[in-house]
């Protein structure tokens, strides 16, 4: 999906993909594979890893997962997600299978994420929920989910903050 979406941009800015070196074009596509993580991510995680299960539920495949976590430093316990439960959010089954995988109630699973959308997903599958705002991860002009819009089990400034509201 990486490929083909840039693909698309390209053309968006009028060049045409076949033009360009198929290595360049490699090289840019996996550029989603050596993100940095944010500031407080490595910190955070690690802290509520110290009292609880931590792994991405993400929508990105368990190949991308397992860079960024070599590539950002990321203590992730597990990779799980779309791959592994077979159901891309905000289908409940992304959050259902994954409760089950690790062999836990819904109600046991926290789903920490920026976006609205994915926590209101999530809580309607019987999960706690936590918001922790990334106000430009869509660029400087982003106008959503810069605040909280439900009634989420925990709003932190970022994972560290979490960490310190629930690890004891």
């Amino acid at each position: 999906m990486h490929r083909e979406n840039l693909e698309v941009v390209l053309r968006e800015f009028g060049i045409d993909a076949e033009q360009v070196e198929a290595s360049e074009l490699d090289d840019l596509d996996l550029a989603w594979h050596r993100l940095d993580p944010w500031p407080d991510t490595v910190d955070g995680l690690a802290r509520l890893k110290s009292q609880y299960i931590i792994a991405p539920l993400s929508n990105g495949n368990v190949r991308l997962m397992i860079d960024m976590a070599k590539h950002g430093g990321l203590p992730w316990d597990a990779i799980l997600g779309a791959e592994v439960a077979q159901a891309y959010k905000p289908s409940p089954e992304a959050y259902l299978r994954t409760a089950e995988i690790l062999a836990l109630s819904p109600g046991e699973v926290c789903m920490v994420a920026a976006h609205n959308s994915d926590l209101a997903a999530a809580q309607k599958c019987g999960l706690r929920t936590a918001f922790i705002p990334r106000s430009h991860e869509h660029g400087a002009s982003q106008t959503t989910d810069l605040q909280p819009e439900g009634n989420w089990d925990w709003v932190a400034g970022d994972l560290v903050d979490l960490a310190k509201q629930l690890c004891v």
